[in-house]
């Protein structure tokens, strides 16, 4: 059995904050302690790329987390073209640490692009159900 939740949330900085509020209300309601801060933080990091690299001005993004047997799944969806690419950023580098990020903590990293934007979708295992 699963389950899901979703939200829509706009296209500002401060969603990204409104993002980890959203997850962490809705692990705590599925009494989810495990990997909490991990999936959080990637929550925040994949909204924040939305924000910054996805969503055009004026649009929205959306958030679905997922919960199928001992996988959770988080999706961040956006309506921005183009797919963001996994790398290692340099020691150098101000930015792009964001997806990598994702990818170290997660479990499993998915790019997907649909008809219009792209999602990017992390799973964690070992969560209860």
């Amino acid at each position: 059995m699963s389950s899901f939740r979703e939200q829509r949330f706009p296209r500002v900085r401060v969603s990204a904050r409104a993002v980890r509020q959203f997850v962490g209300d809705t692990l705590a309601g599925w009494c989810v302690s495990e990997r909490r801060d991990d999936i959080r933080l990637c929550a925040s990091e994949l909204a924040a790329n939305a924000v910054l690299h996805g969503a055009p001005p004026g649009r929205e993004f959306s958030v679905r987390l997922t919960r199928e047997r001992d996988v959770l799944w988080i999706e961040v969806r956006d309506s921005g073209p183009g797919c963001p690419v996994l790398r290692q950023p340099g020691s150098e580098a101000e930015g792009g640490r964001g997806l990598w990020l994702v990818g170290v903590l997660a479990d499993e990293l998915e790019v997907r692009e649909e008809v219009v934007g792209k999602t990017v979708r992390a799973g964690f295992r070992s969560v209860p159900a």
